[in-house]
Parts: C-alpha cells; structure tokens; sequence
C-alpha cells in the first residue's frame, strides 16, 4: 500500500491530544514532532507539570509549553501557538483536536477518559489496552452513534495482529494460527548455561539439551523447556489481554484458556503451532496463542512482534517460498508469516491519520465482545484484601490470567480482570477458584461498571449466548 497516497486526504495536519505521557505517551509525543500530517500539541497526565516535563524531554522549549488548569487558560494558549500540558482530560477537550489518544493504563479513569472523548466529539484511539478488554466494544459502539471511531492502535500487538490477519483473509489463506510473541526473549548462551530475560540472568545449564527441535514430538520438547524454565513467567496478563482485543476483532480465540505459550525458537513456530493430530500443539485451527522466543544472543529477536500460521495449499509454491526462506513447519503443512516488531507510539500516527481523515478503525469496524479476560486465585485470598494492580505488566498479586467466553455481569459469573483490579474482596476467594463480581467490592459511582452494564446491554449473552 502507498501511504502517501492513502492519507493523501489531509488537508491540514490532524491535531491530537494524548493522556499518559508514560513510555507509550512519551514515544508518540516524540515521533509527533516529526510526522508532516499530525501536530500533538496537548498532553494530559496525572500532573501538568509532569505533561510538562514530557515536552520537554522531547526538545519542545520550555516557554512553549503552558500548564493549564482551567478550560479559558487552555484556550489562550491554543490561539497563542503554545503547547499545553493539563492535568485534567475536561481542561482541553473542547479545543480544536480531533483525536485523543488514551494511554494510562488504567482501567478506571481509562474509561472515564474515553467516555468523556467520545461525547466530546473526537475520535479516540484507545492505547489502554486494560480500558479495552472491559469495555470496548461498547466505546466503539458509543463513538459510532456519534459519527466518530474508537480504535485500536498501531504501533501495540493488537492492531498489528489484526492487519495481518485482515490481510492473509483478504488473499484467502487458511489461518491456523495467530499471535504474537511475549515482550521479553529467552536468549540462552549454551557456552555459559545462562539464560537471560528481561534484563535477569538465570542459570539453566539444562536447557542446552532442548534447544533444537529435530525430531522430537512438539508437545514433549515445549513441556520439557516448561520444565527446565519453571523460575521464568511463562504467563503474562498483557499477552492475554491483547489477544482478547484482537479476538474482539477477528473472532478468532484461543483453544485453552491459559494458552499453549510455548518457549519456542523462531524456526519452529509453524511447526509447534500446527494441529497436534498433525505433529503440533492446538487442539482445532484457527486458534490465538503465545510464544517465548527462545535464541541464542547473536540471533534476531522477535521483539513482541505477531505472527500467522497459514496452510501450505499449493507444496510446490511453499517448496520454493521455503527455499526464499521463509519458515515452513517440518511436514511441510504449514507456514508462518510475521511481523517482528512493534514500535510503540512511533508508528501510532497511521491509527491516528485513519481514524480522522477515512472514520476508520484499524481493528474491526464493529467489535463484538468474544472473550472475557478473568482472575484466578493462585492462593487463598482473604476478605477484606485488595486486589491490587501493580507493576509493568499489571498484573494482580495472587492471581494468574485466563481468557473465556465473554458473559455479562452477574454475581457469580467471573468479573473481568481490569474491573476487578484494584477493589477490595468482600468474601475469602479460594486457591484455584476464579474471582467473581460477588467476590468484589465496586463503587457504584464507577465509570468502567456503567460502561461495561451498558456493553451488556448492547450485547445480550455476549460470546456465551
């Protein structure tokens, strides 16, 4: 496709306001200086000053940037030319910006920004992928009814996964597989016995005897790597939350609720990810899923990027793809297609250009509400604890991730894992028991309930009716 002529509509550069100046936040400030049809000129954080600092860490000049705290201050510096940095999303919204980009993170006040853009009247492009796994068929739905679209964004795993699915629909291939990789590699050096990832070193001596695949059964060697790999995360909430959003768009769900997740060399994917009735892991094609990258440290990395794994219909054109070199499974039934990078808010501006100039979303047009993203107890959880959202990945102390069909909010159906976060048990949960709504305590005031009551509404039953 050529962009420059794709966006070629533009008739002035399209103005946006991004919420979260975190990593992903900061990425798009930084690359919005640079892009010819977008200006990112306003920046809301939990603290102006802090959108402020943003700015300038990208090289804006201090006395360009103003802290606004009312809706009038924000105005005069708009007509001054200034950039503006506020710590409330209300203070900016009715400026003249045509896309907010919501980056928080946060479940919570995720869905109050998005609600707030959407009636508001601007498109929104929603990076939260917590806000997302909640209640995001129903912004899209809300943004509809308004003109506008909320959407999914390029430069993150869904967008990215759901293009490529998209584009191997279009020219008709068979998927029997799509993912992504986990964000950090396993990179292994056989010489040391050291494993590393995510800036941790392991010793692992072991897993030199498992690092080729050769002809052993695909579900023996990745059980065996399990094993070796105990002491690493072989689950992430991020990796499931992302594949619920791209499921949301596809229809495409995984065929186990944890995930097959194999520690997996990049060779070996079309092979690990085919059929076990044909010398892979999945149970029924068509199936999302996970892998670990597993390399040596002089090899490529994946980098978080996704993948497909398509059917091989025609073997004499694979045969001769395969000698290209592109990847094709041992039995040759199989092949796999990626792309094996993201690259955060850096290329979130082809999201941005789509959703103003065509009211496009780069996911589906209309979003249906496939899968839940749900808690399970880990151990037992007492009453009047919080389960607290922590860290870089979000996750919820004492619980693990799995992904089931979507069902509306009921008390003893699994509350979804972003609407459990942060509230605080109203009964003892169990080890191994999944955390219900009756489980958790929730303001009634809470935005992310309303909207997800709503999406309920909308979508009687969801996937389980």
């Amino acid at each position: 496709m050529n962009h420059l002529d794709y966006f070629s509509l533009a008739k002035r550069p399209v103005e946006t306001c991004v919420v979260g100046s975190g990593g992903f936040g900061r990425s798009f400030i930084a690359q919005g200086l640079r892009v010819p049809l977008m200006n990112v000129r306003v920046a809301v954080d939990i603290d102006g000053a802090v959108a402020a600092r943003s700015f300038a860490a990208v090289g804006v000049f201090a006395g360009d940037v103003a802290i606004c705290a009312t809706a009038d201050e924000a105005a005069r510096a708009w007509a001054d030319g200034k950039y503006i940095a506020a710590a409330d999303l209300g203070v900016v919204l009715g400026l003249p910006i045509d896309v907010v980009v919501e980056a928080t993170g946060n479940p919570e006040a995720g869905a109050r920004h998005g609600r707030m853009a959407v009636e508001a009247g601007h498109h929104l492009v929603l990076v939260s992928k917590e806000v997302d796994s909640v209640v995001g068929p129903c912004l899209a739905a809300r943004a509809r009814r308004r003109g506008r679209v909320a959407t999914p964004v390029d430069g993150d795993q869904p967008s990215l996964l759901i293009g490529l699915i998209t584009w191997a629909r279009t020219l008709g291939f068979e998927i029997v597989a799509a993912g992504k990789a986990s964000e950090y590699d396993f990179v292994f050096d056989e010489v040391s016995g050291v494993l590393t990832c995510n800036g941790a070193a392991h010793e692992l001596p072991a897993l030199a005897e498992h690092m080729t695949l050769g002809g052993r059964a695909a579900e023996e060697l990745t059980q065996a790597r399990a094993r070796v790999c105990a002491a690493l995360p072989q689950r992430a909430v991020p990796d499931l939350c992302e594949l619920l959003v791209v499921a949301n768009s596809t229809g495409l769900v995984p065929d186990r609720p944890d995930l097959h997740a194999p520690i997996a060399r990049i060779p070996e994917v079309p092979t690990l990810f085919g059929l076990a009735a044909e010398d892979g892991l999945l149970g029924r094609a068509g199936a999302l899923d996970v892998f670990h990258c597993l390399r040596r440290p002089e090899e490529a990395s994946f980098a978080g990027g996704v993948f497909i794994v398509v059917r091989c219909d025609d073997a004499p054109t694979w045969k001769l793809l395969e000698e290209k070199g592109h990847l094709v499974s041992r039995n040759g039934k199989y092949a796999m297609i990626f792309n094996p990078r993201h690259l955060l808010g850096l290329e979130a501006a082809t999201s941005v250009l789509e959703a103003a100039l065509y009211g496009r979303s780069c996911g589906a047009q209309e979003p249906f509400p496939h899968l839940d993203l749900v808690a399970r107890a880990t151990r037992r959880l007492a009453a009047g604890s919080s389960l607290l959202m922590g860290g870089h990945h979000h996750a919820i102390a004492g619980t693990s991730a799995e992904l089931h069909a979507a069902r509306p909010l009921a008390p003893g159906n699994p509350a979804p894992f972003y609407l459990a976060a942060n509230r605080r048990l109203t009964r003892d949960v169990e080890a191994g028991a999944l955390i219900a709504l009756a489980d958790i305590e929730i303001d009634p005031a809470s935005e992310l309930l309303a909207l997800r009551r709503q999406q309920d509404a909308l979508f009687p039953g969801g996937a389980a009716n």
